[in-house]
């Protein structure tokens, strides 16, 4: 019996279904950020760094990217300072999430989660520990600076759900794999980038020779 404990709390409920389980539960249908991240529990910081950057991977409007981006900053700043809990500013957090919307997400990311959750396993503890987590937060918030930028968005909200997932896990080995992807990302971001630059020089100089 000690063993079986020992087993779950070793492997952590699956957020797709930690999240279905919200919704499931009696109270109002909207939720403000600070009651989100109470019912995730421990998956607080993890949890919310995957929803909000999950959003910003898909294909936004122009502009808009910044407004989603907002609370990544506010989440990952908070873990640099070794927050036990997170907390929103009041307009924000009244702000918060819709069951609805909770269900759209758990649609999206299941389907994900189910075949790769077993991959998932805590391991290398200290890349996940309290000292780790300050880390990846200054990671993210630089990260979330670059959601804001149009185009490339979704390279760094990719990784930040990386970095959500290892936190949820307890997973070094996916932190390994998300600083990986952060310095792939930069290098596609930088290309784009200088891309982007070139043919605008060329544009303007065609229309003005």
């Amino acid at each position: 019996m000690e063993a079986d404990i020992d087993k779950t709390q070793e492997q952590p409920l699956p957020l797709s279904q930690r999240l279905a389980q919200i919704i499931d539960e009696q109270g109002p249908d909207r939720l403000t950020f600070s009651e989100l991240a109470a019912k995730l529990h421990a998956r607080a910081w993890g949890g919310l760094l995957l929803i909000f950057a999950a959003i910003n991977m898909l294909p936004l409007p122009p502009g808009t990217s910044i407004f989603f981006a907002i609370p990544l900053m506010i989440v990952s700043a908070q873990m640099v300072f070794g927050r036990a809990s997170p907390w929103f500013p009041a307009r924000i957090d009244r702000r918060g999430v819709t069951k609805e919307e909770l269900g759209r997400l758990i649609a999206r990311m299941e389907w994900l989660e189910v075949r790769v959750e077993r991959i998932f396993k805590p391991r290398l503890a200290g890349l996940t520990g309290a000292a780790a987590t300050r880390l990846i937060g200054a990671v993210c918030f630089i990260l979330a600076l670059a959601t804001t930028l149009p185009i490339v968005h979704i390279a760094p909200a990719t990784v930040i759900v990386l970095f959500g997932l290892a936190l949820i896990y307890r997973d070094g080995a996916l932190v390994i794999a998300a600083v990986i992807a952060g310095f792939l990302g930069a290098a596609l971001a930088t290309f784009l980038i200088d891309s982007g630059v070139v043919a605008l020089s060329h544009a303007a100089a065609w229309l003005h020779p």
